[in-house]
């Protein structure tokens, strides 16, 4: 019998393709943009989510110049980053961000 996949480690492997983790990013923020607490927080577990599949946190952290331990907290569930740390990040995973 196969064993079974956990479902963090399947979502994980998906988020290796550039192009996976950008549409998951996208589903993240505009469902965040509904605006309830649970909601709000979504972004922020999807990009933890992306950072930990091209490569981990530490070396997003060094990519965006920033401290791992400050980028874990500012990825967690009680995380409330600053624009500019959210834009280093994105310049550190190679993404762009645009609105329409």
């Amino acid at each position: 019998m196969a064993k079974s996949r956990k479902y963090q480690d399947f979502l994980i492997e998906h988020l290796k393709d550039h192009d996976e983790a950008v549409a998951y990013l996208n589903t993240a923020l505009e469902e965040s943009l509904k605006g309830d607490a649970e909601s709000q927080h979504l972004f922020l577990t999807a990009l933890r989510n992306v950072a930990e599949a091209q490569g981990g946190i530490g070396n997003l952290a060094k990519k965006a110049g920033i401290g791992r331990e400050s980028l874990y907290k500012t990825l967690s569930e009680k995380g409330n980053p600053k624009w500019h740390t959210l834009v280093s990040l994105v310049i550190a995973l190679g993404l762009n961000l645009r609105l329409a």
